[in-house]
């Protein structure tokens, strides 16, 4: 069998030395050399919004729902570290192809902003493959452009095959505490690549790429077990 890539996917960006999912972090998880980064989407008030939480208690000095805000408001919030919540737009143009980024539909109503964007960045001499739209929310990723890959998030056991099937996914994403030998081979028999959340004790790491999992999402990229 060939050697395959490993894939380090910057969870938020390099998020364990950086504020989630900011520009910072996005910055650092490139110098650390991470082949791509992952982030969450709201799409509030007509603006694509980079943001995990659905309220914004935790990541920034803001409180209340991210849906009820507007984006002005948002804009004027501290997201850690004096960093703004930044738009998709932005963090897109600070990653210029220096990365792949999966971009997780994590608000409802997003497939369709986030592949208009997607498709004037393609027009634009982006690829599609320097993208992968993922969620859990597995009916808003149906309306995701085929021209995208999607990857089928899961967080508890499901059905996963007839799902991602049925949505044509690219890769199955899945909680660590979901990883067995069997999935991972099923997975590959399928077609799918397997990509793992959250990963951070290098040990893991390393039964992981033992397991044949294609990645591992990380908020600390510099754990990351070099190639051999």
């Amino acid at each position: 069998m060939s050697h395959k890539p490993f894939l380090c996917i910057a969870h938020r960006g390099a998020s364990g030395h950086a504020p989630e999912n900011t520009l910072k972090a996005f910055a650092l998880a490139i110098e650390m050399g991470c082949p791509w980064v992952e982030l969450d989407v709201y799409f509030v008030d007509g603006e694509l919004i980079v943001i995990h939480d659905n309220d914004l208690d935790r990541t920034t000095n803001g409180t209340g729902l991210v849906m009820e805000a507007t984006f002005s408001s948002l804009r004027a919030l501290d997201a850690g570290e004096n960093e703004k919540i930044p738009t998709l737009d932005e963090v897109i143009a600070l990653i210029d192809h220096k990365a792949g980024i999966n971009i997780e539909l994590k608000g409802p109503n997003t497939a369709v902003p986030v592949c208009n964007l997607l498709r004037k960045l393609v027009s634009k001499g982006w690829k599609p493959s320097e993208f992968l739209l993922s969620s859990f929310n597995h009916k808003e990723l149906a309306l995701a452009d085929e021209a995208f890959r999607r990857g089928a998030l899961f967080y508890k056991m499901s059905d996963y095959f007839s799902r991602t099937r049925s949505l044509n996914a690219y890769s199955i994403n899945l909680s660590m505490k979901l990883i067995s030998k069997e999935v991972v081979e099923q997975a590959h028999q399928e077609g799918l690549k397997v990509f793992v959340y959250t990963v951070d004790d290098r040990a893991e790491m390393q039964n992981l790429k033992k397991l044949g999992v294609d990645g591992v999402f990380t908020n600390y990229p510099d754990h990351f077990p070099p190639e051999e």
